[in-house]
């Protein structure tokens, strides 16, 4: 049975123009944060591989987002990586965290310049101390598209995420990834874990900057 209102036009107007107070959830994830602690278990033709990597992410809070009387506050981030073998970026990642406050829906999107993007969702509740978000190959609401070079080659199955939150103001995030490698069975269980601290608090959304300010335009 559909849970959608019979009008799915109207935008909501008594909604906080706040994203900062607003995100639940996902509140703890704002600002930048860096590492030097992160490692990556990835294939490789030998067998696999594991390397040491430093991490800086930049959570940045943007305006309310409204999809008719669906209501999203959220974080747009960029994520950078590299090692310390190498000068080339090991990896370059963008999209948004979102959270739904009416039904507890949190999402990540991810876009990586090799050809992926990832929709990825799950449930969570303000003050959670972990939060998961889950993706798998086919589903057409949480799901992963890929090129051509990496369906045949290295087919991600699923994707998902878990995040936990330190004591300390720091988190820590596993991501699990199944890649089903060309020539090779079982799919490879690729891994990725980091604990980041904040080196710098977020900024308001725009919004609440131009309120503030009278500058709508």
């Amino acid at each position: 049975m559909s849970t959608l209102p019979e009008d799915v036009f109207t935008e909501p107007e008594d909604f906080s123009p706040d994203t900062l107070a607003n995100l639940g959830p996902l509140a703890r994830l704002a600002g930048d944060w860096e590492s030097d602690k992160g490692i990556d278990i990835a294939p490789k033709a030998p067998g696999p591989e594991q390397r040491g990597f430093r991490e800086h992410i930049r959570m940045e809070p943007i305006d309310p987002q409204p999809n008719g009387p669906q209501l999203l506050y959220g974080l747009r981030y960029h994520i950078h990586i590299n090692t310390d073998e190498e000068a080339i970026t090991f990896h370059d990642q963008v999209g948004y965290w979102l959270w739904e406050p009416a039904t507890g829906l949190i999402m990540q999107s991810i876009a990586i310049p090799r050809g992926q993007v990832v929709l990825a969702g799950g449930t969570a509740k303000p003050g959670d101390k972990t939060i998961s978000v889950e993706a798998k190959r086919g589903d057409t609401r949480f799901g992963i598209c890929s090129t051509t070079f990496l369906e045949q080659a290295f087919r991600t199955d699923y994707y998902r995420i878990d995040i936990t939150f330190n004591d300390d103001g720091s988190w820590t995030y596993v991501t699990r990834t199944d890649l089903a490698v060309r020539g090779k069975t079982p799919a490879f269980n690729h891994r990725d874990t980091n604990t980041l601290r904040r080196i710098s608090a977020p900024a308001q959304n725009p919004m609440v900057d131009r309120l503030k300010s009278g500058k709508f335009d």
